[in-house]
């Protein structure tokens, strides 16, 4: 679904990613990790049209991609989850989804898709008039993926869909993407928390200074000592 070949960007004159190429295949999930600074959010950055690559391709079914603007990729189906969650903090929780589906035309089906988001999130639903930024931790993650999904990704990119949630909101988030990936959609998750890596992708690609540095099974990560010594400060 996703190819991404001899990828290089840069911030002004500073190099942040170095000939990255990885696939991520049609509903499969792929984790990038990697520790502060070494390019796993640039990299979805580049893929939600923020930043432009300097060289290196990025086909999205098919198509080359590389460089357009960020309407033109959640158009085709390309959606982010930011890093931090950043719900829209005085607007109420359905407000929030209704912005999701922002790119679309309006009609009958966004409100059914906002019922299938709390059938998904029934919390969000005892709240939906709440400002989200009232909301816990948790129920903003809830928010912004519902708000992602509103917009119908065939891509969901997910920027460190734990930080700074508790261990059990962590499990809980865990099983809302192995349901999401169990209804057909194809994920790019970045991540520091190796176990939640090894727990929902199926391959991982651990980035060091703007490179890929390791490849390999997601799930062999947990058990590599050399990689998590020497890639991720473990």
């Amino acid at each position: 679904m996703l190819e991404i070949s001899h990828l290089n960007v840069w911030y002004g004159v500073t190099e942040v990613l170095r000939d990255v190429s990885f696939q991520v295949p049609s509903n499969g999930i792929v984790a990038l990790l990697g520790g502060n600074g070494s390019g796993k959010t640039t990299i979805l950055n580049a893929l939600s049209g923020l930043v432009p690559p300097r060289a290196g391709s990025v086909k999205f079914e098919g198509r080359e991609m590389a460089g357009w603007a960020p309407d033109r990729m959640v158009k085709a189906g390309i959606v982010q989850v930011p890093q931090g969650r950043e719900v829209f903090s005085q607007m109420t929780v359905e407000e929030n989804l209704e912005l999701g589906a922002a790119t679309r035309p309006g009609g009958r089906q966004i409100q059914a898709d906002i019922d299938e988001i709390y059938s998904l999130f029934p919390r969000l639903k005892e709240k939906r008039t709440k400002r989200a930024g009232s909301l816990s931790g948790g129920e903003q993650q809830q928010v912004a993926i519902g708000r992602a999904l509103m917009a119908r990704p065939r891509l969901l990119l997910m920027d460190e869909p734990s930080v700074g949630l508790a261990p059990i909101i962590v499990e809980a988030m865990i099983e809302t993407l192995v349901g999401l990936h169990a209804r057909g959609l194809t994920m790019l998750i970045v991540e520091q928390n190796v176990g939640v890596a090894a727990a929902v992708a199926e391959d991982a690609h651990v980035l060091k200074d703007g490179a890929i540095a390791y490849s390999g099974r997601a799930k062999e990560l947990i058990n590599n000592p050399e990689v998590l010594a020497s890639y991720l400060g473990r």
